[in-house]
């Protein structure tokens, strides 16, 4: 008999004890488990030091708003581009493009309202704004995990945590716990570049793809997953199928909803035609020299702008210093194309550092090196960091008088 055949037993079925009986396989081996529990003690330090930032950007704005007068759920759950995504989740998308300047709704991707929506199906009775801002929390903490987990598979645990907590302590960063899509949107693009960094091609194309759907800006993952992805073949076979559907995955997220947005509308160009509306085309930055001039030169510059204008210039210097440092292509790719999109659009200028909050890659340079300074300047600097996130995040919502 063959090794490893047997025979079907006609005798009765012995009673194995419930303690050795073969595990459902619904439910996850203790090796995953195992696994599991040793990847998020490993991730804990960031994860516990980028809720302790947080945290502190949410006490500071809390006791802000409280003086003010304003509402804290309000504020969180339901303003400027939350209120946006809670109306597509309730009243869905419109069908005409219209004439009105930033009115049309198709602008905002669907992941988000969808993901709303099944919310409020699975828990009834909970507020959608509430349900925008538990996906919101939860994913910032996903793409926390993520961004350690970059850091340190490049550069060691140390900088991992440096990392993730140098993007809680951005200067907009109490976004990341609003009803926006930065925090799904870095998560999907921390764990898909983290695919890539690993070889997992497929996870990497799936989750670009959810990108796609969530931010006009995820044709820059794509691009930079596709492109990575196609290159490995050269140290493979021509035809190695997992690098080849990862390169096919990423975009489709991005052109489907683009198509479908087309012929809801019924022209090719209907989603730019929508961005149009909102006064926002690609000029190659034309229109943000011209901010920057009028602010530092024409008019009396506020606090506010300055800091979205000193984000800006920042992150070029950062994408500088990142490309001599040699950082792996699709982390190169992905941060070179987000720059080229925000800094090359033409549309409204104060959201632009928000626009960049993504683009954590950027951070590296930074990140390696406080992680190589001594503990006490490690410290000192990252609670300087956090101290002057949430004073510009109360700043962000109380006293500029707009959107973030």
């Amino acid at each position: 008999m063959p090794y490893g055949i047997s025979e079907p037993s006609t005798a009765a079925p012995s009673r194995v004890p419930a303690s050795r009986r073969p595990r459902n396989a619904a439910h996850p081996s203790p090796a995953l488990r195992a696994r599991a529990v040793r990847a998020l003690r490993h991730a804990s330090p960031a994860l516990l030091a980028y809720a302790a930032v947080r945290t502190l950007g949410l006490l500071v704005f809390g006791a802000w708003a409280h003086h003010k007068h304003r509402g804290v759920r309000h504020l969180l759950m339901e303003s400027w581009d939350c209120d946006w995504y809670l109306k597509i989740a309730e009243h869905g998308y419109a069908h005409t493009l219209g004439t009105q300047f930033d009115a049309n709704n198709l602008a905002f991707f669907p992941l988000l309202p969808s993901l709303i929506r099944a919310g409020d199906a699975l828990v009834p009775g909970l507020p959608r704004g509430a349900v925008g801002l538990g996906i919101a929390l939860v994913c910032s903490f996903a793409a926390a995990w993520g961004i350690f987990a970059v850091g340190d598979r490049l550069y060691g645990r140390r900088a991992g945590v440096v990392l993730a907590v140098l993007w809680g302590s951005l200067p907009v960063a109490l976004v990341q716990w609003m009803g926006y899509t930065e925090s799904l949107f870095t998560a999907l693009t921390a764990w898909s570049l983290y695919a890539v960094l690993t070889g997992r091609w497929l996870w990497a194309g799936s989750l670009a793809a959810l990108a796609g759907v969530t931010r006009p800006t995820g044709v820059a993952l794509a691009a930079a997953v596709s492109l990575t992805a196609l290159l490995s073949l050269r140290r493979r076979a021509p035809f190695a199928v997992r690098p080849l559907l990862g390169a096919l995955l990423a975009p489709l997220g991005w052109l489907a909803y683009v198509g479908w947005v087309g012929l809801r509308l019924g022209r090719w160009d209907g989603y730019f035609a929508v961005q149009k509306l909102w006064h926002n085309e690609w000029d190659g930055g034309v229109e943000t020299l011209r901010r920057m001039h009028a602010l530092f030169v024409i008019e009396r510059p506020q606090l506010f702008l300055a800091m979205v204008t000193a984000v800006l210039l920042g992150s070029v210097v950062l994408f500088v210093l990142s490309a001599g440092d040699r950082q792996p292509l699709p982390l190169l790719v992905f941060t070179g194309l987000l720059l080229l999109i925000v800094l090359g659009s033409s549309g409204v200028y104060f959201p632009r550092a928000r626009f960049l909050l993504p683009g954590f890659p950027l951070l590296l340079p930074v990140a390696v090196a406080l992680a190589r300074a001594r503990t006490h300047v490690l410290v000192t600097a990252l609670t300087a960091l956090a101290l002057t996130s949430a004073a510009f995040g109360g700043h962000m919502l109380l006293a500029w008088l707009g959107p973030p």
